[in-house]
């Protein structure tokens, strides 16, 4: 039961895509259009088939008719005769379905004549359920000796002088009729199914090559999610190219407002820099609880720029085309540079084998781990282990990764998790520090749509757990 109910949500959301897929939309109306077409065609086609076929045995019935009359006389004793001569076999094959018969209406003639074919009699309407027209003519649909359906063609005709009335019925099958009619439908729905099948194919294929285009661009654009490529490349078809076109100039567009801005956050922090730092020297030069305080707040003041800086930088850089940063390889380059500043503290790490790439700037993906790797250190009693996992996308557009970062350290009580993300709170006055650390990687993962949480590590400290984009 679970394997089906697996099944039928596998279905339902198959369906769900393919409804929204341009491919699937064109094939399915093509396909549909064309069925409807060729059962309208096998339709219209049987009908024609079934008129014609039907007029041409009236008429096969009105010509033997006629044959058999003019085969027929009566003698002066009122003796019916004559050899008719239809030339078909049928009529001289017993039980056939093809029968001719000409009987006396009143006394005034004797001796009915008969096909061989006709061993029994055959139900014939009263005059008043079948009426004969104008020309003394009639038709009828009845059942044979045999039991096939057979239609008449009936005329009362007078021989010779007086009231010497004679009726001629020549029958035909009707069952052979509909057979054939049946056998010439059967192979018509077989030959226009064959071309419906050869037709949708053909038009599958068409509607996927002239929609190639379309997955071309697609795949350009992936090229440049994942940093390979900064701009749509190839030749595209006419109705496509001004879509390239349009979107390379916002990837351009969109990459001269970043450099800008990045020129712009290096001017102000160059601007605010010496300042500072003229600040800074003279605190130290006046020495003394003032001197102090000074030097501490311009030590505030240049923490609080960087961090605001890298936040305008983060913003900038979220959700844009052509940053992508390799995770292995910045981690791998940060944990080379740990273990030579932090050398008794044993870090290990777990990788994943596949590529991760985070969707953003380096330098931020570098920061983050940075804080947190420095955090790590300095509350770790001796051991610090980094993780990396690949989390699966809950849709095609929503990919995600995991950096775990714990520690054998005395760890952050739950009660004072939050409290620890806040900027410029320091659970622990002992230690160093500004208490940004925490704050920044907060801010920076914010801006990116990611998330962190501090838990209890199995270590013994604390365990965050960042939660960011990933191609």
């Amino acid at each position: 039961m679970p394997e089906t109910r697996t099944r039928w949500r596998r279905f339902c959301d198959w369906c769900v895509k393919a409804r929204r897929s341009l491919s699937f939309r064109v094939i399915a109306f093509s396909s549909i259009w064309a069925i409807i077409a060729l059962v309208v065609i096998a339709t219209v086609i049987s009908t024609l088939f079934r008129q014609v076929s039907q007029r041409g045995f009236d008429t096969v019935l009105s010509a033997h008719l006629f044959n058999l009359i003019g085969s027929v006389s009566a003698s002066d004793e009122g003796v019916l005769s004559g050899v008719p001569n239809l030339g078909d076999l049928r009529f001289s094959r017993p039980d056939s379905g093809w029968y001719w018969s000409v009987e006396p209406v009143n006394e005034t003639l004797s001796r009915p004549l008969r096909s061989a074919s006709l061993t029994g009699p055959v139900a014939v309407p009263p005059a008043d359920a079948v009426p004969f027209d104008e020309s003394y003519q009639r038709s009828y649909i009845t059942t044979g000796p045999a039991g096939h359906e057979i239609q008449v063609l009936e005329a009362e005709i007078v021989l010779g002088e007086g009231d010497r009335i004679a009726r001629f019925r020549v029958m035909g099958n009707v069952s052979e009729l509909e057979a054939e009619i049946s056998q010439f439908s059967r192979r018509l729905m077989s030959y226009l199914g064959l071309f419906g099948l050869g037709m949708i194919g053909i038009n599958v294929v068409a509607i996927l090559l002239a929609l190639g285009p379309l997955g071309n661009i697609r795949g350009a654009l992936a090229k440049i999610r994942e940093g390979q490529a900064e701009k749509l490349a190839g030749p595209f078809p006419a109705e496509i190219e001004p879509l390239a076109q349009e979107t390379n100039a916002l990837i351009e567009s969109n990459r001269r407002i970043i450099e800008r801005s990045r020129t712009q956050v290096g001017n102000l922090a160059h601007s605010l820099k010496t300042p500072l730092a003229v600040v800074t020297n003279e605190a130290r030069q006046l020495g003394g609880d003032r001197g102090r305080l000074i030097e501490g707040q311009a030590a505030a003041m240049q923490s609080q720029i960087d961090h605001y800086l890298k936040r305008a930088r983060a913003v900038a850089q979220q959700g844009t085309l052509a940053q992508r940063t390799q995770v292995n390889e910045a981690l791998i380059r940060l944990l080379r540079a740990f273990r030579k500043i932090s050398r008794d503290t044993r870090i290990d790490e777990h990788l994943p084998d596949e590529p991760v790439v985070f969707a953003g700037e380096r330098e931020d993906f570098e920061e983050i781990c940075g804080n947190l790797l420095e955090n790590a250190v300095k509350w770790a009693d001796g051991r610090v282990m980094v993780q990396v996992v690949q989390l699966a996308g809950g849709d095609d557009e929503t990919h995600q990764f995991s950096l775990v970062i714990e520690d054998d350290g005395p760890g952050i009580p739950e009660d004072q998790a939050r409290h620890a993300l806040k900027r410029g709170r320091r659970l622990d006055e002992t230690k160093p520090g500004t208490g940004l650390g925490l704050a920044i990687v907060a801010d920076l993962v914010e801006e990116y749509k990611g998330t962190i949480a501090l838990k209890r590590s199995g270590l013994g400290g604390l365990r965050v757990v960042v939660t960011l984009p990933s191609v």
